[in-house]
């Protein structure tokens, strides 16, 4: 009971077969094997370039050439805020109640 016997794998294997038919279960495993194929040659092109940049290069260590421009000022500076800061809103403290007393009011 908890295992499929020989005649469920062939019913499931005839189900997959009309829902994806012969030619279309075909083209989709060909689509899988040119897309892994693709895919080696990718990662195998990645490892060319980058051997062959290094041989033209040449010296690593050498400096661009010498230009007479100015150097970079990196010093940082203040620049005004794009937005004014908002003034603070007002606040206001609720009025105290008189004190409680136990004397009666004498008006």
């Amino acid at each position: 009971m908890g295992s499929f016997s020989l005649i469920h794998w062939i019913i499931l294997g005839v189900v997959i077969l009309l829902l994806f038919g012969g030619n279309r279960f075909s083209a989709m495993m060909s689509d899988v094997a040119k897309g892994l194929k693709n895919f080696k040659q990718g990662l195998s092109e990645d490892d060319k370039p980058a051997d062959r940049t290094a041989d033209q290069r040449g010296d690593p260590r050498s400096l661009p050439p010498h230009s007479n421009r100015e150097p970079i000022d990196v010093t940082p500076r203040r620049t005004p805020d794009p937005v004014p800061p908002s003034p603070p809103a007002p606040t206001s403290t609720p009025a105290a109640p008189p004190p409680a007393s136990d004397e009666p009011n004498r008006d």
